[in-house]
């Protein structure tokens, strides 16, 4: 007959996730990664979206942590939930992206006109001044049209470095042309 204990339960890789333990994220992502990335390459049918919704569903497990009860769910279970969300996310997102497209598509522009000499120089001077990689993403994005997943690939940087840098460069690019504006 087995008398009761009052020793503590042995810790759990869930309880060691919640409270935060050393390798506890690692852990759980090498047991928990190749399920959700297979799941977001079915659903989203590229490999860099499923890169990003792997990414973006470990990272949400582990800001809201605090929130998982081991004793009440199992760990592997909320996990899938957290990715289910993200990638139906990404999907809502594609189908915003193909509407504004469409929208776009849609209205014909009154009269096409493209940048005058001198806007087209300054802007091959601004885009030069980036200074690398952002000069060569948004040269490969704006000037070649290259999509995002294609520069990724070409240059072999993670897609979401990719997207950053575009945003930077955009950025800095903006900020320029503000100045150049008030200064004229």
């Amino acid at each position: 007959m087995a008398l009761p204990s009052d020793a503590p339960p042995e810790p759990t890789l869930a309880h060691d996730f919640v409270a935060g333990v050393d390798g506890a994220l690692e852990e759980l992502y090498r047991d928990l990664s190749p399920l959700v990335y297979s799941m977001a390459v079915r659903a989203l049918g590229s490999t860099a979206d499923a890169e990003d919704v792997t990414q973006q569903t470990f990272v949400s497990a582990w800001r809201s942590r605090e929130g998982f009860d081991p004793d009440k769910g199992e760990l592997r279970g909320w996990v899938v939930g957290i990715a289910r969300r993200r990638i139906a996310d990404a999907l809502e997102s594609r189908t915003r992206e193909r509407r504004r497209l469409q929208a776009v598509a849609d209205v014909a522009p009154a009269e096409e006109s493209g940048p005058d000499d001198a806007e087209s120089v300054l802007l091959a001077y601004e885009v030069n001044a980036l200074g690398d990689p952002r000069r060569t993403i948004v040269a490969l994005a704006y000037f070649e049209g290259a999509t995002h997943e294609q520069i990724s690939e070409r240059l072999n940087m993670p897609l979401g470095t990719v997207k950053s840098h575009i945003r930077r460069a955009l950025i800095t690019l903006r900020d320029r042309w503000e100045v150049s504006d008030v200064a004229s």
